[in-house]
């Protein structure tokens, strides 16, 4: 156990399985108590009888407004106060072509992905701005720094998180309220499973998947965001606001070393004299 969120508490959307799991398990680790917010109850409840008297669960929508401030209401009336909103609740969303999209399952996505941050910013707000303090920390992607790396809703979705978490950071801040994001890269978790397996419980062959992408040759696992999330919940990252913190072993930097990369410098210099 440490300390590094002692007497802090925190709401984590989406928090039953992976990513939102591995925050409410490390922000526990560290002294916080922790609202578990997410529709798969079954998960939550389990989760939250382990980590004990820290810990509550609460079922939520985050397409649903009034789900939303229930899960913030919870943390206050449970353990008196909110110091870290975390809106971590999504979905892969509509895939394929622009030409083939439904408008409905984009309307879906946007929802849960992007609505769904806005609730969970608005909420958090109503209670952190009377009390002069707090961290909204959203989930973005490597999907919200680039494209082709998502399908499009969920790559707009995720611009939109990113673009947001600067907006409301510029209001809130006189209120000493920091608001930043977490771009995580390929991180082994059940829906990326799903996606690159067609299994949610196969996280070896999705882990394998994983390092094969990874500039780093590593695979991303939900631990890897928790610390980031950590960081930003803690009183460390004072100083930082507006900001989304990239975590993906740099495959945004340019995903695969350049040719150029791997040639001395006299077999540079003799490449350059060639005529084109």
């Amino acid at each position: 156990m440490g300390d590094r969120l002692k007497d802090k508490v925190a709401v984590i959307t989406g928090g039953a399985v992976g990513i939102g799991e591995g925050a409410a398990r490390r922000f526990v680790e560290e002294g916080a108590s922790v609202v578990v917010s997410d529709l798969q109850a079954e998960a939550g409840e389990a989760l939250v009888s382990e980590l004990g008297a820290a810990a509550r669960f609460i079922r939520t929508d985050v397409t649903r407004e009034e789900d939303v401030a229930a899960a913030v209401d919870l943390a206050v009336s449970e353990f008196g106060r909110l110091d870290c909103m975390v809106n971590n609740a999504g979905i892969v969303g509509v895939i394929g072509p622009i030409a083939d999209t439904p408008a409905d399952a984009w309307d879906f996505t946007i929802a849960v992905l992007l609505k769904g941050v806005f609730l969970g910013m608005k909420h958090a707000a109503r209670v952190m701005v009377p009390q002069e303090s707090g961290s909204i920390i959203s989930l973005a992607s490597t999907a919200g720094v680039a494209g082709g790396l998502g399908s499009h809703g969920y790559t707009a979705a995720k611009h939109g998180v990113v673009g947001l978490t600067k907006s409301v950071a510029s209001e809130l801040g006189q209120k000493h309220i920091r608001v930043n994001a977490v771009a995580p890269g390929n991180i082994v978790t059940p829906m990326t499973a799903d996606v690159v397996t067609s299994d949610p419980k196969n996280f070896e062959g999705t882990e394998e998947a994983i390092k094969f992408m990874s500039p780093l040759g590593i695979a991303g696992l939900p631990i890897d965001i928790a610390n980031a999330l950590l960081y930003l919940a803690s009183d460390e990252s004072r100083y930082v606001s507006g900001h989304t913190l990239v975590v993906d072993a740099g495959q945004t930097t340019g995903a695969v070393p350049s040719m150029f990369h791997m040639m001395d410098p006299g077999m540079i210099r003799e490449a350059g004299k060639r005529e084109l």
